[in-house]
């Protein structure tokens, strides 16, 4: 059993930085895919980024692409995304997950392990 535990969110003004982390617990993530996933308030939750643990490949949705970096920290057995250039448009409850496997997944049904969520707010 794998436990994923977000931290990381608040309230930033648009342009400005964060970064989010998950730390599993329970199991390393060596033979897993880890990805966040948001959901805004009245949407769908969507894919935002991934990574291979095996490989190393990411993944990423259009909307963060050059301004969202997904990254692991294998000593932390952590996975982190650092978020510059924030918009209004990127305030959302995000979550991570993760599931075994190589194939970076951007639809939530692979996902086995789900964390809780932090909340990210991009005020304008």
């Amino acid at each position: 059993q794998v436990q994923l535990v977000e931290s990381g969110g608040g309230l930033v003004q648009a342009g400005g930085s964060l970064r989010l982390s998950c730390v599993a617990s329970g199991r390393t993530f060596s033979t897993y895919v880890v990805a966040w996933f948001r959901q805004a308030p009245g949407k769908e939750r969507e894919f935002v980024a991934g990574v291979s643990w095996t490989t190393g490949a990411t993944r990423y949705t259009d909307s963060v692409k050059g301004r969202f970096t997904i990254s692991r920290d294998n000593a932390e057995n952590t996975v982190n995304l650092r978020m510059n250039s924030l918009k209004p448009e990127d305030t959302a409850v995000y979550s991570c997950a993760a599931r075994h496997g190589t194939v970076i997944h951007s639809t939530t049904p692979p996902y086995d392990y789900w964390g809780q969520g932090t909340q990210v707010t991009v005020s304008s």
